[in-house]
């Protein structure tokens, strides 16, 4: 049996154990600020929606209830500045991760095709690549790119690690880039609630667009949003040709959403308060660790948006996680996302606010 396993890089997070073991080992416990989970309750709404459907004994479709893509039809026009969307242009999926780990399989890609993404970036984009087998490929700026061979390219506003937005004159730009030579984009926009000192742009929204969607897929997830990791509900909207591809693939895989999970999903986004309230939260406790950081003497670059501060002392990463471990304070190395990353780490700001105040205090002693 050929070990696919053997194609992945080693999973990033096995390394951050032993310092881990160290923060833990603090007299008052671990402030964990690396892998960025939601620890805040589920809204009581979005809780009941999930409870009253709990009846479901049936297989749930692939596509999901017509009350499920209704609600993110409504969603994408009136969120993203999308015009014209119509059910075939949305699909709900099992979690964002899963789908960008088996896209390029899914897209029927391989041997002798590449896949672009961000010099800095979420690691399953690489993953999702060498599964099956195609070329991982790294850029600064994609339109810089050979497109030979080319077949997905990975856009990330706003961006995890760094928190960068991509402006809306630039995005235009790509997009008119990508069409030119036959680019499949697809879009990771999972922090686009979430921009603090800018404002992130959909690939969809029409002054993007221009109003077609061929060649462009946006991802969205509720998990940051809504605190719905552990529901894995997230959803694509985009390019009908494509997503009607992955629709009849993932029915004959069946990687259906639960019901009860699509009937929380429209509960979710019919309701804009808990996101607001939810962003309050995070614009607290981002601030106070911000300071705390600038104050130990960390810069700290991009951040704009999403839910990290990417901070670096002009030190390699390791050493700073290390420091910062023995504080009681876990993050993330900055290498875990590409090698540009390794003279930063990733604070994220979803510790409660207990103890984003204990590690503001350990940062200041």
């Amino acid at each position: 049996m050929s070990a696919v396993s053997s194609r992945l890089p080693v999973f990033p997070w096995d390394r951050l154990e032993p310092y881990k073991a160290t923060a833990a080992a603090h007299p008052d416990g671990i402030v964990d600020l690396s892998v960025g989970t939601p620890v805040d309750p589920v809204p009581a709404l979005i809780r009941k929606a999930l409870t009253d459907a709990a009846d479901s004994p049936g297989y749930p479709t692939v596509w999901g209830t017509a009350a499920l893509r209704d609600a993110l039809t409504g969603w994408v026009e009136r969120r993203l500045g999308a015009t014209g969307v119509t059910h075939r242009n949305v699909l709900p999926v099992v979690g964002s991760k899963e789908l960008v780990a088996w896209l390029p399989t899914q897209l029927g890609l391989g041997p002798g095709d590449r896949v672009a993404y961000p010099r800095l970036a979420y690691p399953t984009y690489e993953v999702g690549a060498r599964l099956c087998g195609a070329t991982p490929v790294v850029y600064d700026d994609p339109t810089e790119l050979d497109p030979t061979g080319l077949r997905l390219l990975w856009l990330n506003s706003p961006s995890n690690p760094t928190g960068r937005v991509i402006g809306r004159a630039e995005l235009t730009r790509i997009v008119k880039w990508a069409r030119a030579h036959g680019v499949l984009v697809f879009s990771d926009e999972c922090y686009l609630e979430l921009g603090w000192e800018a404002e992130p742009v959909s690939v969809l929204d029409a002054g993007v667009c221009g109003g077609s969607y061929e060649g462009l897929v946006a991802v969205h997830s509720l998990s940051k949003r809504s605190n719905l990791a552990g529901y894995r509900a997230a959803f694509i909207a985009g390019d009908e040709a494509v997503l009607g591809e992955l629709l009849t693939i993932r029915k004959h895989g069946g990687m259906m959403t639960p019901a009860p999970v699509q009937a929380a999903t429209v509960a979710a986004l019919g309701d804009d308060t808990h996101v607001a309230e939810q962003r309050a939260r995070y614009a607290a406790r981002r601030a106070a660790l911000r300071s705390a950081l600038e104050a130990y003497g960390f810069r700290i670059e991009h951040s704009e948006a999403s839910l990290y501060l990417w901070a670096t002392r002009d030190e390699p990463c390791w050493e700073t996680v290390a420091q910062l471990a023995e504080r009681g304070v876990l993050v993330a190395p900055g290498d875990f996302y590409g090698a540009a990353g390794e003279r930063f780490v990733r604070v994220a700001f979803t510790a409660t606010d207990e103890r984003v105040e204990a590690a503001v205090k350990r940062l200041a002693g």
